[in-house]
């Protein structure tokens, strides 16, 4: 149940920017799409504001007092709990030196001004996209190491006790916990014994195929 609510979350996008201006273009590019928006007017109140919300997506401007989108992106990516949200910069400069600075800082992309809602969008929709698939692909890999560990087993039926405490076959503790789909089939030992006429035939045939 409480997987199914954090699918239909909207995506939250903190936009920094100390421009009113900006803000409000921003915001009436965004307002239309399935986005929350929280919004912050210089670099120290949007680093705050990302520990505290917690965004999938930071907008963030390049010049702003205070404290500058470089600075704030720098903090935010050597802080464990925000340093994996994708920052897209804003800015006004065509400055190749300063996208680069942008990317070695860590940032995704960059957005220049004045804004095309297209391009904005678009942007936008592709990095919250690939932030969703690799969320997805790490709580399968979180997933997958917690079959490591130690995990009770039937000696009669072969039925696993899950962490609850509830026992249930193999085939439905892996599949609740990973995307593996099982389809049936026998192994040589058991078709020996279950059924030694077709055991025979088949292995005689591969023998004499030989």
């Amino acid at each position: 149940m409480d997987k199914n609510k954090n699918d239909m979350k909207k995506p939250i996008i903190l936009i920094v920017e100390d421009s009113q201006t900006n803000i409000h273009v921003l915001g009436r590019i965004l307002k239309d799409q399935d986005y929350e928006l929280a919004f912050a007017t210089n670099g120290k109140e949007g680093y705050q504001m990302a520990i505290n919300v917690k965004p999938d997506l930071i907008l963030l401007d390049i010049m702003m007092p205070v404290m500058d989108g470089f600075e704030t992106c720098k903090k935010l990516k050597a802080l464990d709990l925000v340093k994996d949200i994708p920052v897209i910069f804003l800015t006004a400069r065509g400055n190749a030196d300063d996208i680069v600075a942008g990317f070695e800082l860590g940032a995704v992309d960059y957005i220049t001004k004045p804004f095309n809602s297209h391009e904005l969008l678009a942007r936008v929709k592709t990095h919250l996209t690939l932030q969703q698939t690799i969320k997805q692909l790490k709580q399968s890999l979180d997933e997958i190491r917690t079959l490591k560990g130690l995990l009770p087993i039937c000696a009669k039926c072969k039925k696993v006790r899950d962490d609850e405490g509830y026992w249930q076959s193999v085939e439905k503790y892996i599949s609740s916990r990973t995307d593996t789909k099982f389809t049936h089939s026998i192994c040589p030992d058991c078709l020996k014994e279950l059924y030694p006429e077709y055991y025979d035939k088949k292995y005689k045939e591969n023998t004499d195929n030989k």
